[in-house]
């Protein structure tokens, strides 16, 4: 692929992945899957780290995750809370396994399971009592939803001291069960607003 050829081609994937950002954030009517979704974005990462010329700053693939909302209370994570990557092939299984053999020097084991995709949270316990808990933010910082935590009664306010640190840092995933979801949207529905089309919904990265 030559520059004019790769200079089209990152303009019309932009154009394509603005489009699709609008539909899923703001209209709530995506019309493709993640996966899909994944495979343009990657593409048009591919050709920018190729062609580096063609980067502008309005890109899609400079847009920084952050899920901060400027209602809430900020606070500095102990431990950054990192983003995974998505991986389609085995090579890329591959090159990971590679990096993790490098950094720890062992032979590592794996655990696989499936992907819950939910909101993201870290969970502070202070001498077995729930102190504060934030959300992913930009990896560094995030929002201070104690309050709301609170509220999940699956979550503990409260461990046996004996059995865990003094400071106890938990991270999990917040999800919204499907029966719950569907009776929300019912609610929305029977109040004249419309459904949401996603449990979660995660700004502004998919």
């Amino acid at each position: 692929m030559n520059k004019s050829e790769a200079k089209s081609r990152i303009e019309k994937l932009r154009k394509e992945i603005e489009e699709h950002d609008h539909r899923y954030y703001v209209l709530n009517l995506p019309v493709i899957s993640d996966f899909e979704y994944d495979i343009l974005f990657n593409e048009l990462k591919t050709l920018e780290k190729k062609f580096p010329e063609f980067i502008v700053e309005s890109s899609p693939t400079q847009r920084i995750g952050s899920d901060l909302k400027q209602e809430f209370r900020q606070f500095e994570h102990k431990y950054p809370m990192l983003s995974l990557s998505n991986s389609y092939n085995e090579d890329d299984l591959r090159d990971f396994h590679s990096k993790v053999l490098k950094a720890s020097g062992g032979h590592p084991e794996y655990v696989c399971e499936l992907k819950f995709d939910g909101a993201s949270i870290s969970i502070t316990y202070r001498r077995g009592i729930l102190s504060r808990a934030l959300t992913r933010g930009d990896g560094s910082r995030g929002d201070d939803v104690t309050l709301n935590i609170k509220t999940i009664r699956s979550i503990p306010l409260k461990l046996s001291p004996e059995k865990v640190p003094d400071e106890f840092v938990m991270r999990g995933e917040i999800l919204m069960p499907r029966a719950v979801f569907d009776r929300l949207n019912e609610e929305r529905i029977k109040a004249d607003m419309a459904p949401f089309a996603n449990p979660v919904m995660q700004l502004p990265e998919r």
